[in-house]
């Protein structure tokens, strides 16, 4: 993904809420934002609630490869992939 592209809805600035349950795709979770798609390759946290998904404010941020993070759980990240 370009930079510019990031930089301008991506980050720990650009929070965001999934709405419905990722869907499974090629066998993984799959959801969309920005004009992304994007498969979780890590799984979530079970002690997450059920709802996380509409519920807590998300992001997407970079740190060698693209992770997925929770502001409800800081500490957490999830490795994400672009779909292609």
């Amino acid at each position: 993904m370009p930079q510019a592209t990031f930089n301008l809805r991506f980050g720990d600035e650009h929070f965001f809420r999934m709405r419905t349950r990722p869907v499974m795709y090629m066998g993984y979770p799959r959801f969309s934002y920005g004009g992304y798609s994007f498969l979780l390759l890590d799984p979530y946290p079970e002690y997450w609630p059920a709802d996380w998904y509409d519920a807590d404010d998300l992001y997407i941020d970079y740190d060698d490869g693209y992770y997925l993070y929770n502001r409800s759980y800081p500490y957490v990240r999830l490795a994400i992939s672009i779909a292609l």
